[in-house]
């Protein structure tokens, strides 16, 4: 399974690790809107194009992996490169995803190719389980906490701040509020009840601490529904302390079973990662191998993670996760 990576950031390196991995997938190329005589990757003997030309090598590419940004490049590039490939992103706008899908859809059908969005964790792996949690006990309640981990969008909108020369956010869990659920009480929390932000940034000299402080605390859509804790660092303690990416987090279902709904029941399945790109590029691979999969089995449009059976996630056959893993 030839396999094309388009975007070379922290994901499209997730990728091309996590497809060493896989004794069945190889990368046939690298995309790059960047010079490609500026971007080193770590396989031998693979090729770095402009992302130009891509289309030109669509009969030499199984699956195409689109690694850019949800808010700008995805909605425009995964429709158009379904035109050619079968195509996988991470969009996770999660308020979009319908009006994605739909576009997706269109272009993937219309040309008799499968495309797959929203691989990840959440979306991805998380949504499943919150599926499996609702089609099992209809009776009860979600919960969704992320953490502790840092959020990008969130740490890019404190370099934002005036007087901020770097800087780091971190999403934490309420430890009370997953005890809280954890109980069975199916509590109903706020915003502010189920996460807490906690900032580490580093001024610029000379610049107005408690200002900084204030515009973050009060900033709308990051931090203002939040209790956020700001905390000033040098920029040795940030590249000493800060500079990987974990994540991770929990879905909860919440639910009572029984003639009178007499018993209690917990279903949990936690994430703790070192690398959050990494960890989503190894979801997305095995989607990818899925979707090429269901190719094959005549499938065409786009999908999510709710249409592909478990078994196409595998390079086991059939028998072998019978045998294996059931």
């Amino acid at each position: 399974m030839k396999l094309g990576i388009v975007g070379y950031g922290n994901l499209g390196k997730g990728i091309e690790c996590a497809i060493r991995q896989n004794d069945d997938m190889e990368l046939a190329a690298v995309f790059t809107r960047r010079d490609p005589e500026t971007v080193s990757i770590l396989t031998e003997g693979v090729p770095v194009y402009p992302a130009e030309k891509a289309v030109e090598m669509k009969d030499q590419i199984d699956v195409l992996i689109l690694c850019g940004g949800s808010a700008t490049d995805l909605p425009e590039q995964t429709k158009e490169y379904a035109k050619y490939f079968n195509v996988v992103d991470s969009f996770d706008t999660h308020a979009r995803i319908p009006e994605h899908f739909a576009n997706v859809d269109a272009a993937a059908k219309e040309n008799g190719n499968i495309a797959l969005i929203s691989a990840g964790w959440d979306p991805g792996m998380f949504s499943l389980n919150r599926l499996y949690g609702n089609a099992i006990l209809p009776e009860g309640k979600d919960y969704t906490f992320w953490g502790k981990g840092v959020s990008q969008g969130h740490s890019d909108a404190i370099r934002r701040v005036e007087g901020v020369a770097d800087g780091k956010q971190y999403t934490v869990p309420v430890e009370s509020a997953l005890e809280a659920v954890r109980s069975g009480s199916n509590p109903d929390l706020s915003t502010r009840e189920k996460h807490t932000r906690e900032c580490f940034v580093v001024a610029e000299e000379g610049a107005d601490k408690d200002k900084i402080t204030e515009t973050i605390k009060n900033m709308p859509n990051y931090f203002s529904d939040y209790d956020t804790t700001v905390n000033f660092i040098t920029e040795e303690e940030l590249q000493k302390n800060h500079s990987g990416i974990p994540h991770g987090g929990f879905v909860i279902r919440s639910g009572k079973t029984g003639w009178e709904k007499e018993n209690t029941h917990i279903v949990e399945y936690r994430l703790k990662l070192d690398s959050n790109p990494e960890f989503t590029a190894s979801v997305i691979v095995a989607y990818a191998r899925a979707i090429f999969a269901m190719k094959q089995d005549g499938m065409t449009g786009c999908k999510t993670v709710f249409d592909v059976a478990p078994a196409y996630l595998s390079p086991l056959s059939g028998e072998e996760l019978r045998a294996t893993l059931l």
